[in-house]
């Protein structure tokens, strides 16, 4: 009776090695349109984990493959977290403003994103020696604030 309940799993279930070894077998045989998206396969524990390991532009196109893995990313606040985190690093008083005002992690790391990308570039000084403001890429520009190209200034002058 407690079987019956259990949700169905297309992994081995077996204890036994030789059983196990023909249910592994059959699962790898399974023809790639017999088998099932991951995210159904999976608890979904596990799927946010796997989701986790995409960088940011990866999981906004995962966003886009189809409704069941869109809802799982925009309705995970855990895997926006981590990647603000690391834009929180770069742009630290913007992201702590966007919280405070309620934001939810992921509308806080699309207004942000760029602005870090643009900032770590100019503080690592890969535009140090551009001799014309045609030698700057297009995505390096930002409106970034006085304090921040002071912030830009001062890194420079200490190259």
């Amino acid at each position: 009776m407690k079987q019956e309940t259990m949700r169905s799993s297309p992994f081995p279930t077996s204890s036994t090695p030789d059983k196990l070894s023909e249910e592994l077998s059959m699962l790898l045989s399974m023809r790639a349109e017999d088998q099932r998206n991951f995210t159904e396969a999976l608890p979904p524990e596990m799927t946010l984990r796997i989701f986790s390991e995409l960088d940011v532009r990866s999981l906004c196109r995962a966003s886009l493959t189809c409704k069941q893995w869109n809802h799982l990313i925009e309705g995970s606040d855990s895997l926006w977290r981590n990647h603000c985190l690391t834009v929180l690093a770069v742009c630290n008083k913007e992201v702590t403003g966007d919280r405070q005002e309620g934001l939810s992690w992921k509308v806080t790391l699309v207004r942000n994103y760029q602005k870090s990308r643009a900032k770590k570039n100019w503080m690592k000084g890969r535009f140090s020696h551009v001799r014309s403001a045609d030698q700057i890429p297009p995505n390096s520009m930002y409106p970034f604030d006085v304090e921040t190209w002071g912030e830009i200034l001062e890194a420079e002058l200490e190259r």
